[in-house]
């Protein structure tokens, strides 16, 4: 229901990151950091003017969701399938060594194995949403480390599913049940085969005969990216890779010119000028934290094994493609932020824990309640510092390596 609460809070909202988004812009520092600025100053952090609520939530959800959409309209399927081994290798390195790195700091600090478990998974995610954005922000969505980055964060968060659903089962059973992992392995390959096949054989005898006409290219689009959102998640996924992938079936090169265009126009402007500001500012209204020297201590060296160990895991995947030092930082740093997706699943532990401890299954909680903010910390701060140090690891490549790809889109976009 819209009420004047709601109407003031999203007006709050949109002023606020219209105008520090602005500013920020201004001085050469991203866009996306005035409006994370604005959710610090509206929520609870500073003035407390504006919580978190299922109708404020609801529409951050659907910024990521429209955002996806027009980032997989965006990307070549043709770019991201040439560059999927390279893909797969920043993927892997990107999960495995954050989620070591997490999980030995949290048993450091005096975490259980599963608290240090939950932790390191925690850790080890890639918001493929805010990468989506970001890359968008810098132009260099649509360059070979862009497709990269891309290609990576979808493997990524498939990981830190199919990881968490593991750990919910072990957690519950106290045992690791093989069939478990053979029927989320199954569900995630069906989902990519029935996805593989709609795209190739189906979507274009559609797509082709579309006209803009009384919006139904538009209306056409929105259905398939809730059907495929809805596929996602019932192999398990999260919605917004089925919307990335719907944003593939209305690529540029099988749709109409004008309806593309259309499309695209219609797509950014409700994402990028309604909704996604929206999602950045209420990433922040989550941030309720203890003051005490431990907690800052124990948020501080999750946040800093999080930095180091996506720059390390990714970077050591980019360099066995033999691409250089330079291009691997890139994309260690590109594969830096994160986002909704933590606090998604540190809610599902925090709910699961509840329900064991009072069934008597466990005696100690999964999540504590000061692992949950550090984790909600962690995720904040490096969503707020990924778009910095990239633009920094591209400016700085740039400087030796006029030539790179994306430093030409790079010069490109400064110019507009």
């Amino acid at each position: 229901m819209i009420t004047t609460h709601i109407i003031i809070s999203l007006l709050l909202i949109l002023a606020s990151a219209w105008v520090l988004g602005s500013l920020f812009s201004r001085i050469g520092i991203p866009a996306i950091l005035g409006e994370l600025t604005a959710g610090i100053i509206l929520g609870p952090p500073v003035l407390g003017l504006i919580d978190a609520s299922s109708q404020i939530e609801l529409l951050a959800e659907l910024g990521i969701f429209f955002a996806m959409f027009h980032s997989g309209m965006e990307m070549d399927p043709k770019e991201l399938l040439e560059h999927i081994k390279p893909s797969i290798s920043v993927a892997i390195g990107g999960f495995i060594i954050p989620f070591l790195f997490g999980f030995y700091a949290s048993w450091l600090f005096g975490g259980s194995v599963y608290q240090s478990l939950f932790v390191g998974m925690g850790v080890s995610i890639t918001a493929i949403a805010v990468q989506a954005v970001i890359l968008h922000s810098m132009q260099i969505n649509q360059t070979p480390i862009g497709h990269i980055i891309m290609g990576a964060a979808i493997v990524d968060d498939i990981l830190a599913l199919m990881s968490l659903s593991i750990l919910l089962a072990l957690a519950k059973t106290g045992s690791l049940q093989l069939q478990v992992i053979g029927m989320i392995v199954l569900k995630v390959a069906l989902f990519f085969g029935a996805t593989i096949a709609i795209g190739h054989f189906i979507m274009p005898r559609f797509v082709r005969k579309l006209t803009d006409k009384g919006s139904k290219a538009f209306t056409f689009a929105m259905a398939s990216a809730l059907m495929m959102a809805l596929f996602a998640e019932k192999a398990g996924l999260h919605l917004i890779i089925g919307a990335f992938l719907a944003g593939q079936f209305v690529r540029e090169e099988i749709v109409d010119a004008n309806v593309y265009k259309a499309l695209n126009d219609r797509f950014e402007a409700i994402a990028y000028g309604f909704l996604v500001p929206i999602f950045f500012a209420s990433l922040s209204f989550h941030l309720h934290f203890t003051w005490s020297w431990s907690f800052f201590l124990f948020a501080g060296a999750i946040t800093l094994v999080a930095i180091a160990g996506k720059l390390v895991g990714c970077g050591l995947g980019a360099l066995a493609f033999r691409f250089s030092m330079s291009e691997a930082t890139i994309i260690g740093f590109g594969m830096n932020g994160r986002g909704a997706i933590e606090l998604v699943v540190a809610t599902v532990v925090i709910k699961l824990s509840d329900a064991l401890l009072q069934d008597g299954i466990i005696s100690v909680p999964l999540l504590t309640s000061d692992q949950f903010s550090a984790l909600v910390l962690m995720a904040f701060v490096t969503t707020f510092i990924a778009p910095v140090t990239l633009k920094w690891a591209v400016m700085r490549t740039c400087r030796s390596d006029e030539q790179a790809a994306f430093c030409m889109v790079w010069d490109n976009a400064k110019g507009q």
